[in-house]
């Protein structure tokens, strides 16, 4: 049986980890960021400022090349300049890039990086736990059962997350003027931008959902919208 000792060690085990890592990201992200100045993205900025009701939305380059866009727990917004590149090389448009910005500002608005700590915490438990039970009826196997079960229960919550800031980030688009169009079509574009067509893990292990169940679930909220 496993004890609540052991429980609560792995509880603070994994928010010690989870905490570091933060912190760690924190100082290399202070370190390479730069202020946004990117004159062709101010329009759809403005655009979603003035939706969102606030004075201007502060947008932060972090200073790498693959293409990504981050939402620190401090509530940050960053691109990355392999993104802003891609703008340059006209690979992508300024709408499309200012949907990325939209999604990472849902992530924020919906407390996503709380929600991470606290299940990052708990899934650490669930690893002992069922390490504790497997290993008695999987000897020498049941860890790393236990570790597949957890990974696939970490992934289903990040893409949970992953749809509600898609969610977020299609009614800001659409308030903002800018619609949805850019939105799926900017996912329609990452792989091949991310060098990652036909390539991945299984659906299950996946921390961020598929291009199609992305774009289907936009389009089922659109159709939701116009009939509310």
């Amino acid at each position: 049986m496993i004890k609540a000792p052991a429980l609560l060690l792995a509880i603070g085990y994994g928010l010690v980890v989870w905490l570091f890592s933060s912190w760690r990201l924190k100082r290399q992200m202070d370190a390479t960021a730069t202020p946004l100045d990117v004159p062709a993205l101010d329009p759809a900025l403005a655009a979603m400022a003035t939706a969102l009701d606030v004075e201007r939305i502060k947008v932060h380059v972090h200073e790498v090349e693959p293409i990504n866009g981050m939402a620190m727990a401090d509530g940050r917004i960053f691109l990355t300049r392999g993104f802003l590149n891609k703008l340059d090389a006209g690979e992508v448009t300024p709408d499309e890039l200012a949907s990325v910005i939209a999604h990472e500002l849902g992530h924020v608005a919906l407390g996503h990086a709380r929600r991470r700590l606290i299940d990052f915490s708990g899934q650490n438990a669930i690893r002992v736990v069922l390490a504790g039970v497997l290993g008695r009826f999987l000897p020498g196997v049941g860890p790393y059962v236990a570790n597949m079960l957890a990974s696939i229960v970490a992934a289903r919550l990040s893409r949970q997350d992953e749809y509600e800031a898609d969610a977020y980030a299609s009614a800001l688009m659409v308030k903002a003027g800018l619609g949805t169009a850019p939105q799926k079509d900017l996912f329609r574009k990452l792989a091949k931008l991310s060098g990652m067509k036909g390539r991945g893990a299984p659906a299950w292990l996946m921390s961020h959902p598929s291009t199609d169940d992305r774009i289907t679930a936009i389009e089922a909220n659109e159709a939701k919208w116009r009939i509310t």
